[in-house]
């Protein structure tokens, strides 16, 4: 199987979603322009579809992956998704893979990125094989499979992509173990990183309402 970026690509932190990043799965799709729609879902989705499809999403069967940038902001999320009948880990044998990356995240590799992500997820599930339905003009997202090995097949305007996976082993493990952990340490910090900088403008506002009422005062 092959990887589809370089070895010495920079890391990027891939964070785990969850149920109460609903809203911000939401937000971010319909961030997506029309053309970016039509690509994602095959058909230029209204913001009510968007909202329906988040709506559905089932937290406990698929995995949701996302990149935050500093502000926080969702800027790139893949759906590993399953099969709406496979409740036991045993009944997980494919998974379609579908990503979304707005408009100013593009070009950095994260769309392949997220790929490897539920690549190695999809593997320590017990997952054999990975499904990309795309439509054929969707070249980003069909490049992305074929360089990761898969098996591309082009029938008109849509094609599918299958990609067999190797068994989990301790190194799959351990490689998702430690992506997860740092991942959630660099959103913590991010976090932190916003709330001092809002304390920052907080203090300099008030310290700027004081000078000006010192100023007004002393007139």
């Amino acid at each position: 199987m092959k990887t589809s970026e370089p070895a010495l690509f920079q890391w990027v932190p891939i964070r785990s979603l969850a149920p109460r990043h609903r809203e911000r799965a939401a937000l971010h799709l319909l961030s997506l322009d029309p053309r970016d729609r039509y690509l994602r879902f095959g058909y230029p989705a209204t913001d009510e579809q968007i909202r329906r499809y988040v709506d559905g999403l089932d937290f406990d069967r698929d995995e949701l992956f996302g990149i935050f940038n500093r502000s926080l902001v969702l800027i790139a999320m893949a759906h590993l998704a399953y099969a709406p009948d496979a409740k036991a880990p045993e009944d997980r044998a494919t998974a379609e893979f579908g990503v979304s990356v707005l408009t100013q995240a593009r070009g950095r590799g994260y769309g392949a990125r997220l790929f490897d992500r539920a690549m190695l997820h999809a593997r320590n599930r017990g997952c054999s094989r990975l499904f990309i339905h795309a439509l054929s003009e969707n070249n980003a997202m069909l490049k992305i499979a074929a360089n990761a090995g898969a098996t591309v097949q082009r029938d008109g305007p849509e094609s599918a992509a299958w990609l067999q996976l190797p068994p989990d082993d301790l190194v799959s493990r351990v490689d998702e173990l430690v992506g997860q952990h740092a991942a959630e340490l660099d959103f913590r910090f991010k976090v932190h990183a916003r709330r001092m900088n809002e304390l920052m403008n907080l203090v300099r506002d008030v310290g700027d309402h004081i000078a000006e009422k010192a100023r007004i005062a002393s007139e």
